[in-house]
């Protein structure tokens, strides 16, 4: 019994098949092969084609099925994996109206910003545990203030994830956690959040229907079974965005269980057993997947909650117990997009050598340094745009080198100081978990990375699409439980602070700069 994992990032799309029996990966690919362009018409805006994010799901499944690694009869579920706070709208057709404003764009911030104030600021946190912001529900007011012609075709709301499911099955869901990573979500009533879509004006009836996001989310449609080799029927039993799951594919589920990303954007992601929010709404806190609400039961698979929860006898999807856990998390939009910026100005094709030649440098680059901060408004700089910054450059000892070296230890330093936010709000973690991908492959990075925050990492191999694989076989009821689907899953590297001292003067320098842009 194989299980398929889908993982829609921002600069590609990863598909693994995993065997459920042994959870032995038999393929893994990425499509396409050079990086998805972010199209940005004006300065802080991103968008990307879900038409384009389709596409490239597709084109990555042929891809796995021509290795001949295994018989696509086999797969019994598929999970999706998707980058977080995208808008995608669909009128009743099923066409999509616009492109998606993804994750990164800061258009809809004044938007946020409106709704914070008229909601009232110690409300919004309570309820939401975050501020609007440039979350999905911003998005989506800005586009019915700037584009009321394309906000009255619109049939449904979804997050990317919800997308891709509802290509494959014609079947538009969503679930708490993505309704909650939209700002849809309010978790004392545990319900859609009156309060957002009275101050924006919405209807309710944009939400497609909320079903636990361990569970059905409908059946692969016969015409894209034909298309793309697979059975009719398959069911889609997960989606989460994408730093969830990278949180579940680290085993990282319990209170305290912190996990690691560097991809195009940075992410620290800790797990709490509290309704926790920054008062800044400097990092920000979501339902995690193994959240169940605190009121009035879980949901009945397939019922829609508009309105507020059915009362129902709790459901115990994918083997996980009923537990508020929340998913704190911190982003930092300017990390891998820095460090593919530079390469792609200066280091050619090649991470690798990037990477090489980075680590003949030493720590602090001779006094080169980087702010990252290219990539939209910064939720640590309280929704802020500062750009990028190189500083200190020295004509007669800065060569291509320094420069690498600069950006990644720079990104390390952005890590550092959104952890000490999340140390104000009481996340203190003994080790950090991470894929063995992205950035987290360059020595100079680990190196910089362990020393700067002062905490030892954990290395996995392990990556989205085969967390989305587990995923679906928690929701399909595959694995007992949790504990089944991540028995095989051990560490493969240790990296422990051994600099902490040096770096942390380094740190300390880099910060004096940053500060004279806040």
């Amino acid at each position: 019994m194989l299980l398929l994992g889908i993982d829609l990032g921002t600069s590609s799309v990863k598909v693994s098949i995993v065997n459920a029996a042994t959870a032995n990966v038999l393929a893994s690919v990425q499509f396409p092969d050079v990086e998805t362009a972010i199209v940005s018409r004006h300065p802080g805006w991103a968008e990307q084609s879900p038409e384009v994010w389709w596409e490239n799901v597709q084109q990555a499944i042929r891809k796995a099925h021509a290795t001949g690694r295994y018989n696509p009869a086999d797969i019994a579920a598929i999970g999706i994996a998707y980058q977080m706070h995208g808008l995608v709208l669909v009128d009743k057709d099923q066409r999509v109206l616009r492109d998606s404003i993804i994750w990164c764009d800061s258009r809809a911030v004044p938007y946020g910003e409106k709704a914070f104030a008229a909601i009232g600021e110690a409300k919004s946190l309570e309820h939401l545990l975050n501020s609007p912001g440039n979350f999905t529900a911003a998005k989506l007011a800005w586009v019915k203030e700037q584009e009321p012609a394309i906000y009255e075709k619109i049939d449904k709301v979804l997050l990317p994830g919800d997308f891709i499911a509802f290509r494959l099955t014609g079947e538009a869901t969503t679930h708490i956690s993505a309704l909650s990573e939209g700002v849809f979500w309010d978790f004392i009533t545990d319900g859609l959040s009156e309060d957002i879509f009275s101050a924006f004006g919405f209807d309710k009836a944009l939400i497609p229907p909320i079903r636990p996001l361990f569970s059905a989310h409908g059946g692969v449609k016969a015409d894209v079974a034909e298309a793309l080799g697979l059975k009719k029927g398959i069911p889609v039993t997960y989606k989460a965005g994408d730093q969830p799951n990278n949180a579940l594919s680290l085993n990282v589920l319990e209170p305290g269980e912190v996990a690691a990303t560097a991809g195009t954007s940075g992410v620290i992601y800790g797990v709490s057993d509290r309704l926790t929010y920054d008062p800044g709404s400097r990092v920000n806190s979501f339902a995690h997947v193994n959240y169940s609400p605190a009121v009035a039961g879980a949901l009945r698979e397939g019922e829609h909650v508009a309105g507020g929860l059915p009362q129902a006898k709790p459901v115990v999807a994918g083997g996980l117990p009923q537990a508020r856990r929340i998913g704190v998390l911190l982003c930092i939009n300017g990390t891998g997009i820095m460090n593919r910026w530079i390469k792609d100005l200066i280091g050619g094709s090649d991470y690798k050598r990037l990477n090489e030649e980075a680590g003949k440098i030493g720590p602090g680059s001779d006094g080169l340094k980087v702010l990252p901060f290219g990539n939209g408004a910064e939720r640590i700089f309280y929704n802020r745009l500062i750009g990028a910054q190189l500083l200190d450059i020295d004509l007669n000892i800065h060569g291509p080198a320094h420069l690498y070296r600069a950006g990644q230890e720079g990104i390390a330093f952005a890590f550092r100081y959104g952890l000490d936010i999340m140390r104000e709000n009481g996340m203190s973690p003994s080790v950090i978990r991470a894929g063995r991908a992205n950035m987290f492959l360059s020595p100079v990075f680990r190196e910089a990375f362990v020393n700067a925050t002062n905490v030892p990492v954990e290395l996995y191999n392990s990556d989205g699409s085969v967390g989305a694989a587990l995923g679906a076989g928690m929701g399909a009821g595959i694995f007992r439980d949790g504990a089944a689907a991540f028995a095989g899953v051990k560490p493969v590297e240790w990296i422990a602070p051994s600099k902490a001292g040096e770096y942390e003067e380094l740190y300390q320098r880099w910060r004096g700069e940053l500060e004279k842009y806040l």
